[in-house]
């Protein structure tokens, strides 16, 4: 499994519940994206910084996702770039179905 830690800075902090109805509007897309096991909303404490966890099987399943039209449109929405951090998870720790994967 792979990893990916989205981030990207807001031009304007925006408050939980904006941000709860910015993601939501968005959160549809993902259901059913090829490789994508979950998918975590972020939003620093501060407001200024907003991302996304997301649990990939690959990384090219990742990568099919985060194409440059991906990231114009982050940048449209936001008003930033993102960054995107990769990480490799070997074992994952599920509390919600009791298994350790």
């Amino acid at each position: 499994m792979i990893t990916a830690l989205v981030q990207f800075k807001l031009k304007n902090a925006i408050t939980p519940e904006k941000a709860k109805e910015l993601f939501a509007a968005s959160a549809p897309k993902f259901r059913n994206v090829p490789g994508l096991v979950r998918k975590y909303y972020l939003l620093a404490e501060d407001g200024r910084t907003a991302g996304g966890v997301y649990l990939w099987e690959t990384r090219a399943a990742s990568e099919a996702v985060y194409t440059p039209e991906w990231r114009k449109s982050i940048e449209e929405r936001y008003g930033t770039q993102p960054t995107i951090t990769w990480f490799d998870s070997p074992v994952i720790v599920d509390n919600l179905t009791g298994e350790i994967i």
